[in-house]
């Protein structure tokens, strides 16, 4: 069995002279959560409309649960649920009624589906209220509640969180995760919060201007963003030495200047500044450093190492 449910060969995207996708090799795993990072305009939506047969790629090719044929493709998409951009809510209609509306287009049996989905993504309450009353939160948890219909088996979420409280993030942070290891539903996300995705999903790539930079694991991500202790002293010849033989274990880099970095420190930052000094040397600096998802991203789109 293929261990992509998900992935895209060179596919490609263009409105007129401007390319939305540029030969963009995606993959998703079976049972991930896969995070799409990227600016406004860098891909994400597109990409996304794509997978849900909303749009069309101007070339290369899409494979869903192993299907790439027209036909192969389109009865794969009955197997998936997705909110592209804002959810297209009727605004007259309640969400109740919405929610029937898009089950019986579906073909799902049973109006008990309708309830369960209105308590599973917190809307009950406003259940019988107009959709135009609903705030973009509410906006968002419904059409939430339109994409999981059916039982979907792959999840595509654009934006999920946009314009949730922080328990409201946290909630949906929640039930994403629950969905994900309950069901066993392979969600793929965007998203611009990158501190929440960084607690969300398992995997991720990272768009800018239509080009996919990178795919990285949440394991491969933490061991390039691992807090590092830079630490400059007068002898570094000296140091190296005194290092090896006090910190046994340690893992450091004497960068081209002199400066020791050291990567996942396993004492306090003084432990390293005070065995200089007490064997004669100058600190000239003592700093640490934490990673993160931001970081690792910025220095993505400003072409350098690939580490935060």
């Amino acid at each position: 069995m293929n261990e992509y449910l998900m992935e895209t060969k060179q596919v490609t995207k263009a409105y007129g002279r401007v390319l939305a996708l540029d030969h963009v090799d995606l993959h998703v795993r079976r049972g991930s959560i896969y995070g799409l990072i990227g600016d406004n305009g860098a891909g994400k939506s597109t990409l996304l409309k794509l997978l849900a047969g909303q749009a069309f790629a101007t070339s290369g090719e899409l494979c869903l649960f192993g299907q790439h044929t027209k036909k192969g493709l389109s009865q794969s998409r009955r197997r998936i649920g997705a909110m592209v951009e804002q959810p297209g809510l009727a605004a007259g209609m309640t969400p109740r009624q919405l929610l029937e509306y898009y089950r019986i287009q579906k073909g799902i049996a049973g109006r008990t589906k309708t309830e369960e989905m209105l308590r599973l993504t917190g809307i009950w309450e406003k259940k019988d209220s107009r959709c135009k009353s609903l705030s973009m939160g509410q906006r968002q948890r419904l059409g939430l509640a339109v994409a999981l219909l059916g039982e979907p088996e792959l999840l595509l979420l654009d934006e999920p969180i946009n314009g949730l409280d922080p328990s409201g993030i946290a909630w949906i942070r929640t039930l994403l995760k629950r969905l994900n290891q309950e069901k066993n539903i392979t969600i793929l996300l965007s998203s611009h919060i990158l501190t929440e995705l960084e607690q969300t999903a398992m995997e991720f790539g990272f768009l800018d201007h239509g080009k996919l930079l990178e795919e990285i694991s949440q394991k491969d991500l933490a061991e390039k963003c691992a807090d590092c202790l830079w630490i400059e002293v007068s002898e570094p010849e000296k140091y190296a030495a005194l290092l090896t033989k006090a910190f046994p274990g340690e893992i450091y880099q004497v960068m081209a200047d002199g400066t020791f970095q050291i990567r996942r420190p396993q004492r306090e930052a003084e432990a390293y500044s005070r065995l200089a000094m007490e064997h004669g040397l100058n600190v000239r600096r003592l700093e640490t450093q934490h990673g993160s998802l931001e970081e690792f991203y910025m220095n993505l789109k400003k072409g350098g190492a690939k580490t935060c």
